[in-house]
Formats: structure tokens, C-alpha cells, sequence
């Protein structure tokens, strides 16, 4: 009796730890974007327009037109070489949050992208917009 005790009381505290950890804005947004930076670097444009939110799809309308645009004016998203999460902001107790993505793009030049995430009725964030600001001056160490 005492080990099906135990064994229930570990299954809820692991359970416990999944749910919190699933339910955390900053960690679904960097995920959305990890996800969206892949599909672009893989080229499948189907996939990161999956990520885009509705006010950007109603912008562009299809894949197509998103992947032409990203490929225009985000060059150093779309060819990604390395990339790290920075600090983020969550507003309105998560209903937006803003993340600091650093790239390192494959021309050699570093960029900071800031990602809005706007959430979703169904629970999931979706881009809705990012800012580019490019690196000019190494900041040191």
C-alpha cells in the first residue's frame, strides 16, 4: 500500500511540473518562434505561415505572398545561422508577449529581432509581428 501511495503522490507532482511548464507564455512563444525560424530555414513555407497570426495572414493572404515577403524583408530570419532567445516582456499577464531574438545571419552579420506574440482564443501564440534592429557594435562581453 505504501508504494502505490507514493507512486500516486510522484504522478501528480510530475504531472503537476508538465502543466506549469506547458501553461508558460515565454516558453510557448520561444517555442512558436523556433518553430517558424525552422520551417524557414527549411524553406517550407506552409509551415511558417501555420505560425503567423490572423492579422498577419489577413496581410498576406497565402503562403506564397507571407514567404515572399519574410524572404524581402527578413533576410537575416530566413537565412538564420544561429540564433538565442534574449530577455522577454509579457503583457497583460501573458496576452502578448515580446521576445529578443539575437541572429547571427549567414552573411556574417548579427541582428536582434523582437518578436510580439499575441495569444490566441484556442491557447496558442502566434507571431504578429517582429522588429529588426541590426548590430553595429559588439557590445563586449
Amino acid at each position: 500500500m505504501p508504494v502505490r501511495f507514493l507512486y500516486v503522490v510522484l504522478s501528480f507532482v510530475l504531472l503537476s511540473f508538465t502543466a506549469a511548464r506547458a501553461e508558460d507564455p515565454v516558453v510557448e512563444a520561444q517555442s512558436v518562434i523556433s518553430g517558424q525560424i525552422t520551417a524557414l530555414i527549411h524553406n517550407d513555407a506552409e509551415k511558417a505561415y501555420s505560425f503567423a497570426s490572423p492579422g498577419i495572414r489577413s496581410l498576406y493572404p497565402n503562403k506564397d505572398q507571407f514567404l515572399a515577403m519574410v524572404r524581402s524583408n527578413y533576410e537575416a530570419v530566413y537565412h538564420a545561422g544561429n540564433y538565442a532567445f534574449g530577455r522577454s516582456k509579457l503583457i497583460g499577464g501573458g496576452e502578448v508577449v515580446l521576445q529578443e531574438v539575437m541572429i547571427s545571419a549567414k552573411e556574417g552579420k548579427d541582428w536582434t529581432a523582437i518578436y510580439e506574440m499575441r495569444l490566441m482564443d484556442d491557447g496558442s501564440y502566434k507571431v504578429n509581428g517582429v522588429r529588426m534592429i541590426r548590430n553595429t557594435a559588439s557590445q563586449g562581453i
